[in-house]
């Protein structure tokens, strides 16, 4: 894959400065498949055990985020026609009044720089907040926020037509993340799938929707003083939340079940 159509749209969106300045730097003009997961397999089977593992139960505070679900395995599964389904669930369960599923490759893949991108179909409806995103894989030795945290999309349900991107790290954490978004001209982002994706170089992360760049951040973005953590490995996860601080709780105009679609998550490193 060359990087023509994203130059295209990063030209449309950012000011020059920032395109000449920031982005477009990894090596080569082309990319490399390193990773990927098609999620082709039987109807209600579970995903690749060799390539996604799950945090299970209600987290800590509701994950640190009050979020309202209880993740089990037993809500993501493929739909027989190469999609992963990530499904949440009003249902009283472990005292939690929600299910839903978080899966991640950790201990199983991580990658350090490149591009990374998955085509989803969103859920909708207040409450509702599904993430595709990355955690530094030193996550365990270096508490959050220290490990950094890549966020290439995250939606409010109540939202259906807006993506959001965001970076934390030490200084730039929680309400205080480096954060941008891009809203669909027309529809929303649950009628349809669309790719979500990041390239990642040793000094810029540029977001885009649907080969169209809509952020770019570099060190100079940060906060006098706070450190760049995103110069080693992070694993990938994906998941639905119910509920929590970045969206609110659902309320009487949300359905359920509301699920998350994924067509595909690929990883790619720059080629020569």
């Amino acid at each position: 894959m060359t990087r023509r159509r994203t130059l295209l749209g990063a030209a449309m969106l950012l000011p020059m400065s920032i395109l000449l300045a920031g982005f477009g730097r990894c090596s080569g003009s082309s990319w490399n498949l390193v990773w990927q997961d098609e999620f082709d397999g039987a109807s209600n089977a579970a995903p690749d055990a060799t390539r996604w593992g799950f945090d299970l139960g209600t987290g800590a505070g509701g994950w640190g985020n009050g979020e309202q679900e209880y993740y089990r395995a037993e809500n993501a599964a493929l739909d027989g026609s190469g999609h992963l389904v990530i499904t949440a669930r009003k249902e009283d369960y472990m005292g939690s009044a929600y299910t839903s599923a978080r899966l991640l490759t950790k201990g199983k893949y991580a990658f350090t720089h490149g591009r990374v991108e998955a085509r989803l179909r969103l859920p909708k409806g207040q409450g509702m907040w599904p993430a595709f995103w990355l955690l530094g894989a030193d996550i365990d030795q270096t508490p959050w926020p220290g490990c950094g945290e890549i966020d290439i999309m995250e939606a409010r349900g109540q939202l259906p037509n807006t993506t959001i991107g965001t970076l934390h790290g030490p200084g730039y954490s929680g309400g205080n993340g480096i954060s941008a978004s891009y809203t669909l001209p027309t529809g929303d982002l649950s009628t349809d799938f669309h790719v979500y994706a990041i390239e990642w170089d040793t000094d810029y992360i540029a977001w885009e929707l649907d080969g169209v760049t809509y952020s770019v951040q570099t060190p100079a973005e940060l906060p006098a003083g706070a450190p760049w953590v995103f110069d080693h490995p992070f694993f990938i996860i994906l998941n639905v939340a119910v509920g929590g601080n970045f969206v609110g709780l659902p309320d009487a105009t949300t359905e359920f079940p509301q699920a998350m679609e994924v067509d595909y998550v690929r990883v790619y490193e720059a080629g020569s």
